[in-house]
């Protein structure tokens, strides 16, 4: 079945993301140079994908280890070898890695394309910041393509075919409170990367790359320029770009740490450049509360206003399941083309975002199969859970929803 073989890959990223808990005294980086070996990724008129990633990689991380002394880089490759995309995340996982960026360069089959991009983990959306499912999707086949190289991928990919659009959703339900924080780095590269190198803004988006889903931490992919349009690639292999590019990650890098991490020192200082409006990651879940799609605004409630405490009930209340179509920042009136004909969905508040859901069922089944019947109108929908109004970890409450039908 389809959702056990994703409950035991995503059983082994919880027990990454628990055995992290706790301070830490040491910031570690995890910088992942795409490709290589037999692998040469995107090709150039004159270089390799491969070649320039390591060489960014490399020099991103030298200047991370000369100014951060509390810092401890790790390196997925520092030569030109092939690693499998499930063990570039490993060894990010293994290291207790805080942070895993991994370097690429884009490329197009025809025309000219320019410009830098960041991903995020996430779904594709069709909307304003994205240049849609479609085009995010290539992107995602193209970098989950490397899969085919490894010996017995299957075994450790549960059969994921990076050709097909179905597979896509395999390891979707990732865990959620590192959302926030891969976010942010990404639009911190964004802004950074694009104002030290003067490259043309491509945006951040989010998909479903195979090698975040199976990083426990943090974690963003670069997509530093198109190798595919002559003067980019005579641009990235330029001392001067990558004095640049290794500026602005630098800077991008220096002001995430300090934001996430303000125990931690670090002596240098970026030079400096405004503000980056972001939103703050999000403390643990507070109750969140399901609230039909209206066409009345609500009075609207303070967001810092801080929730009286939620008694808990004795008894042991079953997780409700629902499937998430959408997110948007301003609040959808009933009817709105976003919803698609979509009548009964409803929304809560997370992260400064209104997320629309449809259905409501302690029986994970029934919302497997609903989400199955709207894929065909939002091809991002995925399955959440939440106990006692409280948004909780799908893959936990999913195996609670087993465990109760076995005892049954």
């Amino acid at each position: 079945m389809l959702h056990q073989r994703l409950l035991t890959i995503l059983g082994l990223l919880l027990c990454f993301v628990l055995s992290m808990d706790g301070a830490k005294k040491t910031f570690t980086l995890c910088i992942d140079a795409g490709h290589g070996g037999g692998d040469h990724g995107a090709p150039g008129k004159f270089s390799k994908e491969k070649t320039l990633t390591l060489r960014y990689a490399l020099a991103f991380g030298r200047m991370v280890e000369q100014n951060c002394p509390d810092v401890k880089v790790v390196y997925t490759r520092k030569t030109d070898k092939f690693i499998e995309l499930w063990q570039r995340a490993e060894i990010a996982n293994k290291a207790k890695a805080d942070l895993f960026v991994s370097v690429h360069i884009n490329a197009v089959k025809k025309g000219i394309v320019r410009g830098y991009q960041t991903y995020a983990l996430g779904r594709s959306r069709r909307d304003g910041n994205t240049h849609g499912y479609e085009e995010n999707l290539e992107v995602a086949k193209r970098e989950n393509a490397v899969i085919l190289y490894e010996k017995d991928y299957q075994q450790h990919y549960e059969g994921f075919d990076p050709n097909s659009p179905e597979s896509n959703i395999l390891f979707e339900l990732m865990q959620d409170k590192n959302m926030e924080n891969s976010i942010l780095l990404a639009k911190l590269m964004q802004k950074n990367i694009c104002s030290a190198t003067g490259r043309v803004d491509k945006g951040v988006h989010q998909d479903n790359l195979a090698v975040l889903r199976k990083a426990s931490m943090p974690a963003c992919l670069m997509e530093l320029g198109f190798i595919s349009t002559p003067d980019e690639e005579q641009y990235m292999n330029s001392d001067r770009a990558l004095s640049q590019y290794t500026r602005g990650f630098y800077n991008a890098f220096v002001a995430y740490k300090n934001k996430v991490s303000p125990n931690i020192n670090v002596p240098y200082k970026p030079a400096p450049a405004e503000p980056v409006e972001v939103a703050e990651p999000q403390p643990a879940p507070n109750p969140v509360v399901e609230q039909p799609v209206e066409q009345t605004q609500p009075t609207p409630q303070p967001e810092e206003q801080p929730q009286q405490p939620v008694e808990q009930p004795k008894e042991n209340v079953a997780p409700v399941f629902k499937v998430q179509i959408l997110a948007s920042s301003t609040k959808l009136k009933q009817g709105d083309a976003q919803l698609k004909g979509e009548k009964n969905a409803a929304y809560y508040r997370e992260g400064g975002m209104y997320k629309y859901t449809v259905g409501a069922s302690t029986n994970y089944q029934e919302i497997y199969n609903l989400r199955k019947q709207l894929v065909a109108r939002f091809p991002q929908a995925f399955i959440i859970a939440f106990k006692n109004d409280v948004k909780v970890d799908v893959n936990e409450a999913i195996r609670e929803y087993k465990s109760k039908k076995v005892k049954k």
